[in-house]
């Protein structure tokens, strides 16, 4: 991880993107104010959103495991199933 400042970043721009993309480095643009920025790959970006877009699956699941052990579950036959279908 790289820490540099608003200025060198203006001046260097493609030297850091290249950074970024080619070795997987993460750059934290530091501003004034602690307004800082990161610039990561999209590669990773895309990562990272899925990671949290796992998260939230896993604990959808969770949640239907605890309803289904607390009995706050429907059961149905296929034969119910069905003639619902065709309601």
């Amino acid at each position: 991880m790289l820490a540099v400042n608003y200025s060198t970043i203006r001046e260097k721009l493609k030297y850091y993107c290249d950074r970024v993309t080619d070795n997987q480095e993460t750059v934290i643009v530091t501003r004034k104010d602690e307004k800082n920025v990161v610039i990561i790959s999209l590669e990773e970006w895309n990562a990272l959103q899925k990671a949290a877009r796992n998260v939230e699956y896993l604990n959808k699941i969770d949640l239907s495991l605890a309803d289904v052990s607390e009995g706050r579950v429907i059961t149905k036959t296929m034969e119910e199933l069905e003639a619902m279908a065709d309601e």
